[in-house]
């Protein structure tokens, strides 16, 4: 019998099979019946979508373990689906309260602000509208309550200078380092510049970025294949200056030896694995803070920084929110169709009150 090369698993198969046996885990924990629902949800959600979900709505049954007088004598584990007929509208507003700030059972205390409190509000709608569709409850007194309003924040963006000082700063600010920084920083220069380059360049996401695989990228094409939130791939085109800072790197790439299961990787850490979110995010915000004190950097506003100037120079939104990945034009329209402040400076002289 022949026995066939195997398969080589991808990154993103690697990371939902680790999320899968994650989340069986946290479902240990939960009330058995939530297992029908996280099945049901499995056919149009990620698996860290998944995960996001469970942690959310452990909360809640933790919030009437700690709150609810009726559950005093209950574990987790108690719980049947019949205890969502006896939540009442005002229970919900009493759990929305308590997720403002609340202390979890290793003793540490969490907080939520709008966000936190609308996606947590969202999962337990999700969560009620499950039993409810297939009657396997009466009411619903998540649609009783209002969700929590949102205030738009101003987008945070590096402006065209800005980006020219963070590459330059990258590419020469080595010059100014002696000893163990400088060999580090010689160690790090190109695949730090190429991947900020590749950010600032194409707008991926950095959890889409450190994802790729040497065989992801095309430069008979210049595009790179990216794997999107949802499943998708996509391919994502860029410039003459990611391919120059992407062909730098490789040709130091060429030279490190990767720790076994990690040869495909296109990024590599110092220790030769994956290099993983945390560091790319920690990287961007030690250049970036070198360049504005003012602006609070991460790869997301990269993301935005690429969205935006894309819009400015199109001005069109919907290529922007294929671009981006975006399910939803409306999206792209609320963060990047908004009027800027050269726009609105141009409003002041735009009508005349009186004639000369």
């Amino acid at each position: 019998m022949t026995v066939m090369e195997q398969k080589r698993v991808t990154y993103h198969e690697e990371t939902d099979i680790q999320n899968t046996l994650k989340l069986r885990e946290i479902l240990k924990t939960m009330p058995p019946f939530c297992m029908d629902y996280f099945r049901a949800l499995g056919a149009s959600s990620s698996t860290r979508t998944r995960i996001s979900y469970a942690y959310d709505i452990r909360i809640f049954f933790q919030f009437l373990l700690d709150q609810n007088p009726a559950f005093r004598d209950y574990q987790m584990t108690d719980f049947t689906v019949e205890v969502l007929d006896q939540i009442q509208a005002l229970d919900i507003e009493e759990y929305q309260e308590y997720l403002k700030v609340y202390r979890q059972p290793d003793e540490r205390v969490t907080t939520n602000g709008e966000r936190g409190l609308k996606r947590k509000m969202s999962s337990l709608r999700s969560f009620y509208a499950y039993y409810f569709k297939r009657e396997m409850i009466h009411t619903n007194p998540t649609l009783l309550v209002d969700m929590p309003k949102l205030h738009e924040k101003n987008i945070i963006r590096l402006d065209t200078d800005e980006i020219a000082l963070l590459l330059d700063y990258i590419e020469h600010c080595g010059d100014s380092l002696t000893g163990q920084k400088r060999v580090y920083y010689e160690k790090t220069k190109e695949r730090d510049l190429a991947l900020v380059t590749l950010l600032l360049g194409t707008g991926i996401r950095v959890s889409e970025c450190v994802g790729l695989d040497v065989e992801d990228i095309d430069f008979k094409n210049n595009g790179v294949k990216v794997h999107r939130k949802g499943g998708n791939e996509m391919i994502v085109y860029f410039g003459e200056e990611v391919e120059t800072a992407l062909k730098n790197y490789l040709e130091v790439r060429k030279n490190i030896t990767p720790l076994a299961g990690y040869e495909h990787a296109l990024f590599y850490s110092t220790q030769r694995r994956r290099i993983g979110v945390q560091a790319v995010e920690n990287l961007v915000k030690k250049y970036a803070k070198e360049i504005t004190t003012t602006k609070k950097i991460t790869p997301h506003k990269l993301r935005s920084t690429y969205g935006t100037a894309l819009y400015q120079e199109t001005g069109d939104i919907y290529l922007v929110a294929d671009v981006l990945g975006h399910k939803d034009v409306n999206t792209t329209r609320k963060h990047y169709a908004a009027l800027g402040d050269d726009r609105r400076r141009k409003a002041a002289s735009a009508l005349r009150l009186r004639e000369e």
